[in-house]
């Protein structure tokens, strides 16, 4: 147990308890993960000598103890926050409130977990009818009344996301990545041809966190001309917690001055019960909506299949499916990835950051976990109401560490959207093509999707039939890339990339028009030194270094 487990490795205080953990947090990654992971460092004014004449000598003494530190944990975690809501003021001070029972159950959990959330000889492979290929799918055609189909769909994209990491301010949707059109744009753009080619009603819903709201609301005023109804919802506002202590950070309510670092966002997995405390899941079902298709607003393959929405609808009702997870081969960029296994007779997403350090190696083998979740989810609107009001929804906690900008160390809990997995009835996995998995999360991402490999209609992307294979080229740019304006600026116009094989730019290069690359190309400008690349250049199996300047005259 959480207490149990640590006690003869770190310091406790009546007010504090830590953890640690064998989990390397290197091994996170922005695009997959999840899973039950802890931190801690005990603080240094307290000795495992002082502290080990007053632990409990026998095993009863102990549990009790344990159970008396938790309580009083939860009882200082309460104490906190309700004092930190005698702050909110108005409508938000009820938001806040559900937040807060959320972050509670949250908290609880955490200081009860059990230690590693999966033993290793336990894991089986799914059954082979749990994962059907699409092919298989796709082979059982679309029925001529498929707008009767849409009109029982959700689109929900999860907007929470920044464009920090990119080197942008404000939603990440709202960068420009195709044709002037942002992420928001193409959303958009999907969903109205739907609605126009097949005369259905598929509305958007946005997840937006504390940190997109405002901005995402303006822009959605340039979209009420489009057949498209738009709605949002907010994810949960929950407080940092100080990494010594396990107390909120927050002071007050505010957000803004010190305030302005201390909330987060608690991870995708909250679009569960921020849904249900909206108000919104109730809405759409009256409106006869029965699923929701969920996916990263940056995945820029994840737009509606008809197929997988056929093959939804189309079940018996004593075997209907609630949660339908789209997979799709690893390749060797994927390895973190988190993959789909049986585990106590359920289908179960296993996260890399919950494998023990001895299996890590085959967890990565691509011949054992042979796919990886892209995060695009369809879900049942009537398994989701049920599993809230039972408060049956059990997803593992995500334990972030981060540091603040003052240096403080704080934690974050998260849950993930794909965890829950395990809660619904008759869930299943879907191996779809790798065109379904386009995240865009660098601006080495952001270079493939500009480029000619793809074509751009209607709002989506698809290969270009002249890729003569259909494998992405491996793109990786420097940092000098990183920023995307500064991305920009690099490039005067983004080069054919058609016979692209493989690119590493590094240091301070440019790109003049109508460059070719093709096959394998490595570009490296040592430091203080520049290359630019001519335009109308051809770089065929080249490795260009060294010092090239162009100067205008």
């Amino acid at each position: 147990m959480f207490l149990e487990k640590h006690f003869s490795s770190v310091s406790v205080t009546p007010q504090c308890c830590f953890r640690e953990e064998k989990c390397d947090w290197s091994e996170r990654e922005s695009r997959h993960c999840s899973g039950t992971t802890f931190i801690s460092s005990p603080p240094a004014s307290y000795s495992l000598q002082s502290l080990s004449k007053e632990l409990p000598s026998n095993s009863n003494e102990m549990a009790q103890f344990q159970e008396v530190m938790r309580q009083q944990l939860e009882s200082s975690m309460h104490a906190e926050l309700e004092k930190l809501l005698g702050t909110a003021k108005g409508a938000k001070a009820e938001v806040s409130k559900k937040d807060f029972e959320g972050f509670r159950k949250l908290f609880h959990r955490f200081l009860q977990v059990k230690g590693p959330s999966v033993e290793w000889p336990k894991i089986n492979r799914p059954p082979e009818d749990s994962i059907q290929p699409y092919d298989k799918i796709k082979a059982k055609g679309l029925p001529d009344n498929i707008a009767d189909s849409l009109n029982k769909l959700v689109v929900v994209k999860l907007n929470g996301g920044l464009g920090t990491s990119m080197g942008c301010k404000g939603p990440k949707s709202l960068i420009s990545v195709r044709n002037e059109n942002t992420f928001l744009d193409l959303t958009v753009q999907q969903i109205e041809h739907l609605n126009k080619t097949y005369n259905a009603d598929v509305p958007l819903v946005l997840m937006n966190s504390f940190n997109t709201d405002e901005d995402t609301k303006k822009i959605l005023q340039k979209y009420t001309h489009h057949r498209v109804k738009i709605h949002t919802f907010n994810q949960s506002r929950y407080p940092r917690i100080n990494k010594e202590s396990l107390l909120p950070v927050a002071k007050d309510m505010a957000m803004t001055g010190e305030n302005a670092d201390v909330w987060y966002p608690p991870g995708h997995g909250d679009i569960y019960a921020s849904f249900f405390n909206s108000g919104l899941l109730e809405q759409l079902i009256a409106e006869g909506k029965e699923y929701i298709f969920v996916s990263n607003i940056d995945n820029l393959g994840a737009t509606v299949d008809l197929y997988i929405l056929n093959h939804l609808v189309s079940q018996p009702n004593g075997k209907r499916c609630e949660f339908i997870m789209e997979v799709t081969d690893k390749t060797r960029a994927d390895v973190k990835g988190g993959t789909l296994i049986q585990y106590d007779g359920k289908l179960r997403l296993l996260e890399i950051a919950q494998v023990p350090k001895a299996h890590v190696d085959e967890f990565k083998s691509v011949s054992k976990f042979k796919i990886f979740n892209t995060n695009n989810l369809w879900i049942s609107l009537s398994a989701i109401k049920r599993l809230q009001e039972q408060n049956a929804m059990d997803m593992e906690i995500i334990v972030n560490p981060k540091t603040l900008d003052g240096g403080l160390n704080v934690i974050q809990l998260e849950t993930a959207v794909g965890a829950a997995i395990k809660c619904f009835d008759n869930a299943m996995g879907i191996n779809v093509p790798r065109s379904r998995f386009l995240p865009v999360k660098t601006t080495s991402d952001l270079l493939l999707v500009m480029s000619n490999l793809y074509s751009l209609e209607a709002g989506s992307l698809t290969m270009s039939e002249k890729r003569e294979f259909p494998t992405t080229p491996h793109v990786k740019l420097g940092s000098s890339f990183t920023k995307v304006q500064e991305y920009l600026t690099r490039f005067e116009s983004i080069p054919d990339m058609l016979e692209l094989d493989h690119l590493t730019v590094s240091g301070d290069v440019t790109f003049g028009k109508h460059v070719s690359l093709k096959g394998t190309v490595i570009i490296i400008a040592n430091h203080g030194d520049r290359i630019d690349i001519p335009a109308g250049s051809l770089l065929e199996n080249k490795i260009v270094s060294g010092n090239l300047r162009i100067l205008d005259h």
